[in-house]
């Protein structure tokens, strides 16, 4: 084993060898443990474990600073030189770098800089695969199978830049989804948690749900496509909601390509996009959806730069009490646009709706939609940000508060800037996955929302 093998001094060595003028190292010491099931039976697991190491040279000229970025897997110590040398070529290549700032400086170290990375193990399922077993028993009792995956990731993250920055941060992610389906497959619902330990999840409770979700499902309505009060549980809001704050760079609203630019010029900042008092926001410090308090850039764009790294990110109110609040920016794109620096954060969370939860909204709507989730989502104008999608595994008609039946899915066309000020209602805010993003994120709570005019476009055949 190499005498230079652990994260911290990968990073060291790799500053020492630089010869650029600045240089920032980040090292992604990656474990994972999954289980997947189908027919109620466990059908494979496994663990895994990785490196992954970016390296970024920026090189001063006459012109301005170029930046040189470079990531390898499974590096050793024998691949640094070269994996320094390939960042600086790249540098020296490359022409001025549009978003180039001074390197972060005067962040305090992280006290646990030179500790081993934190890892995960199959053994974060000590208490959840045994209470699934009982999930499966139960399922087959009463004629249903359930199929699914758990995942759970850690990632050891640190950081180390030439201007003395050495900072880590450990970010476990854990997401279940759970589909339970009829034996003959015409039925089908789906259940999703996001956790960060898996002790907070509790397979019993989910099969519970999933089964009255495939009674409801007996009795097929066939109805048009239209608009129809519909009930959006937390899942779908929370992947609605993301797109927003994906599409809330600042620079692109100065420049009048989004929804959030203002005709004439400049952007929508203090106008008010519900008339609900919604706070849209993030934290790093959340409870339970904790995520990294500094910058983590591996590449640059309009949301990020890699100039940034080791920026502290705090808490940050993107739409306050109705009211847009603050567009991202990296610090090239505030100077750009003259708002504040507001990097964005790896959670999202959305408050200060009411404290009803969804059965109990459910049993005041006299006659409406509920949904399960929102599969397929892609945007079709950025002007307004309207969405298209399709609804997925439970589209389910209310009348005078009860669940009277299944109806079948639908293609949607919906704005969720729009949505927000046609909501007439905002439930009790929780943690939830975000069923089309849970690739990327995460981390996010949310409230269902009563949208009174929710626009099914077309009918869909999907399941």
């Amino acid at each position: 084993m190499s005498r230079v093998s652990k994260p911290y001094e990968i990073v060291e060595r790799a500053l020492e060898l630089s010869r650029a003028d600045g240089c920032v190292v980040i090292a992604d010491e990656e474990s994972s443990a999954n289980l997947r099931w189908a027919g109620n039976a466990l059908t494979t697991n496994g663990v895994t474990r990785g490196r992954t190491l970016t390296v970024i040279a920026t090189v001063d000229g006459a012109q301005g600073t170029a930046s040189g970025v470079v990531s390898r897997s499974a590096v050793t110590v024998d691949d640094l030189e070269p994996l320094v040398r390939a960042a600086e070529a790249a540098a020296k290549a490359a022409g001025p770098a549009e978003d180039a700032q001074p390197l972060v400086e005067g962040v305090p170290s992280s006290p646990d800089f030179t500790d081993a990375p934190a890892e995960t193990s199959s053994a974060v399922f000590a208490d959840f695969a045994p209470a699934l077993g009982e999930a499966f028993a139960r399922a087959l009792a009463g004629g249903r199978e359930l199929y699914g995956f758990a995942n759970h990731e850690l990632t050891s993250t640190y950081l180390g830049t030439s201007t003395g920055l050495r900072l880590r941060h450990d970010q476990p992610n854990g997401t279940l989804e759970l589909n339970a389906k009829s034996p003959d497959r015409s039925r089908s619902a789906w259940a999703g948690r996001s956790t960060r330990d898996f002790k907070d999840v509790d397979p019993a409770a989910l099969d519970a749900e999933l089964a009255t979700r495939l009674g409801w499902a007996e009795r097929r309505i066939e109805l048009p496509a239209g608009r129809y009060e519909t009930l959006l549980p937390p899942t779908a809001v929370a992947d609605l909601m993301i797109y927003q704050l994906w599409s809330s760079t600042a620079r692109d609203a100065v420049e009048g390509r989004t929804v959030f630019s203002k005709p004439g010029g400049g952007t929508r900042l203090g106008e008010t996009l519900s008339p609900l008092p919604l706070t849209l926001r993030s934290d790093p410090n959340e409870p339970g959806l904790e995520s990294a308090p500094f910058v983590i850039a591996h590449s640059s764009g309009d949301d990020s730069s890699v100039f940034d790294n080791g920026l502290p990110v705090g808490p940050i109110d993107w739409v306050k009490a109705g009211a847009l609040s603050h567009l991202i920016t990296t610090r090239h794109t505030a100077g750009l646009t003259r708002l504040p620096v507001a990097p964005g954060a790896g959670n999202l969370i959305l408050d200060g709706g009411g404290e009803r939860s969804l059965e109990e909204m459910v049993a005041s709507t006299e006659r409406g939609l509920l949904l399960t989730c929102l599969w397929y989502i892609r945007e079709v104008d950025p002007a307004t940000l309207l969405l298209t999608g399709l609804t997925r595994d439970g589209v389910y008609l209310v009348e005078n508060g009860e669940v009277v039946g299944e109806v079948n899915n639908f293609r949607f066309n919906e704005s969720p800037v729009d949505l927000l000020s046609r909501a007439s209602e905002a439930g009790r805010t929780e943690k939830t996955l975000p069923r089309e993003w849970s690739d990327w994120f995460t981390r996010a709570a949310m409230p269902a929302l009563r949208v009174p005019d929710f626009n099914m476009s077309s009918v869909s055949k999907g399941v």
